[in-house]
């Protein structure tokens, strides 16, 4: 006689391969925990300017993710960046300039050069 549908359902089902696991048998490897972010402030001294952005590496140049805020004498934004070597500019009323107060640059495929930022 065959077992009913409800019989196959009450079976015990073989644990599964993790619990079967012996004492020596490595478990696998957990993923690396994301690098922590580090908040970075960048400022520009730009009182009379009407819109500023930054655009750079971590945004992928687009100029409208990264605008500014206005500040008491110029322009701010604070950015939470994971460690690395990052390359930015500022857009200024529609004109991209470097920014004067980075430690250091680096040329440009346009010419120019952009700034470099090192978290």
């Amino acid at each position: 006689m065959q077992p009913r549908h409800t019989d196959l359902l009450e079976r015990e089902t073989p644990a599964s391969p993790s619990s079967q696991r012996g004492p020596n048998q490595r478990t696998q490897a957990k993923p690396r925990e994301k690098a922590k972010e580090k908040t970075v402030d960048l400022v520009l001294k730009q009182p009379n300017a009407r819109s500023v952005c930054v655009a750079g590496s971590f945004n992928d140049w687009d100029q409208k993710k990264t605008p500014m805020q206005k500040a008491a004498d110029g322009w701010k934004v604070t950015l939470p960046l994971p460690p690395g070597r990052y390359e930015y500019r500022f857009i200024v009323d529609g004109q991209w300039i470097s920014d004067p107060n980075a430690r250091e640059s680096t040329r440009n495929d346009f010419g120019s050069t952009n700034s470099v930022l090192v978290v």
